[in-house]
């Protein structure tokens, strides 16, 4: 039997709604907890302990990921199985560690019953549920409660609007502290030296630049015309204007630049460049981060920047038809 198209975005969009309303809510009744977990988190960090993330059943999955996002921004962090630590796991954790505890009723069994064990440790704990007078919550030193109306599942059982929650409200205290440490793009780039993210976070501006031949480079006492050619032997939109004596970067000419000089009238071809070009262009080194290129694109709208060296002579260009390419954009 073929579902009701109808039927199924209703219930689609209901189930995205009860899932945001859980957002709103999460959001709302933020308060002094959410920064009493927030410092004990970043004390742990500074102070070269580790971050403990447990739960079971679905729990154990946002745990997981959590953990996984803390380690990479620099804080280290793992995942305990709850059932396993009871057997031989708790090798792991040491005196002074953070754990966050994960029950979204916070009356788990076996959750519970680490607890005391891990307070034995030396463990600061910190309950992290819907609950606020669950067993969990009560047990523990910190709470980080996120709010849930209800569940998104028609019979109230599945875990959805409640693992959303608790996953978003984690994600916000990672990235609270992410700031708050002051982690740089190239301290991210570190922990993820692997896969497309890491090769667009580890790129620099001379690793794409346009140089050599793919460079036009002229002083800006030529004509116009001159300028075009060359621009136009080096396949390129633009060309570097330079001043004829020191070789300074004076000036940038686009395409669009000459399309708006044939406005002028007249022999326009036969006038000076400096004329028509871009006096004192946007620049950038040739050792700043690709993705801080990217940025004075958008920041700017432009389509090429120009690469210069410590005394400003222009030593590569990036075009903005590259960046695609790349997979920076």
């Amino acid at each position: 039997m073929a579902l009701d198209s109808t039927f199924v975005l209703k219930r689609a969009r209901l189930c995205l709604q009860i899932e945001e309303q859980a957002l709103a809510a999460t959001r709302d009744n933020l308060g002094p907890g959410f920064v009493e977990v927030a410092r004990a988190f970043h004390d742990a960090i500074t102070s070269g302990r580790k971050l403990i993330f447990t739960g079971v059943g679905k729990s154990a999955h946002i745990a997981q990921k959590l953990a996984g996002t803390f380690n990479s921004t620099g804080a280290p962090s793992c995942f305990l199985d709850a059932t396993q630590a009871l057997h031989g796991d708790l090798g792991m954790v040491s005196e002074g560690d953070v754990a966050l505890i994960l029950s979204n009723s916070g009356q788990t069994d076996e959750v519970l019953k680490l607890v005391p064990v891990l307070r034995r440790f030396g463990l600061n704990l910190v309950a992290f549920t819907s609950k606020a007078d669950s067993d969990l919550a009560q047990g523990c030193d910190l709470r980080l409660i996120y709010t849930v109306p209800r569940e998104a599942c028609p019979l109230a059982l599945a875990p959805t609007a409640s693992t959303t929650a608790a996953l978003a409200l984690g994600d916000a205290l990672a990235m609270v502290l992410l700031e708050a440490r002051g982690l740089s793009r190239d301290d991210f780039a570190r922990y993820h030296p692997a896969g497309n993210l890491g090769r667009v976070l580890l790129l620099k501006v001379g690793d794409i630049m346009r140089a050599g031949d793919r460079l036009p480079i002229a002083g800006d006492d030529i004509t116009l015309q001159d300028a075009i050619l060359r621009m136009t032997k080096a396949r390129s939109g633009s060309i570097a204007l330079v001043h004829p004596k020191s070789g300074k970067l004076t000036g940038i000419l686009t395409d669009g630049d000459f399309r708006r000089s044939a406005l002028k009238g007249g022999d326009f071809l036969s006038q000076p460049v400096k004329t028509f070009m871009t006096a004192n262009p946007k620049t950038i080194s040739a050792s700043a981060l690709g993705v801080d290129a990217l940025r004075m694109f958008e920041a700017h709208k432009i389509d090429d920047l120009i690469v210069v060296d410590a005394k400003g002579k222009p030593v590569g260009l990036v075009d903005g038809q590259d960046l695609p390419k790349l997979k920076i954009v």
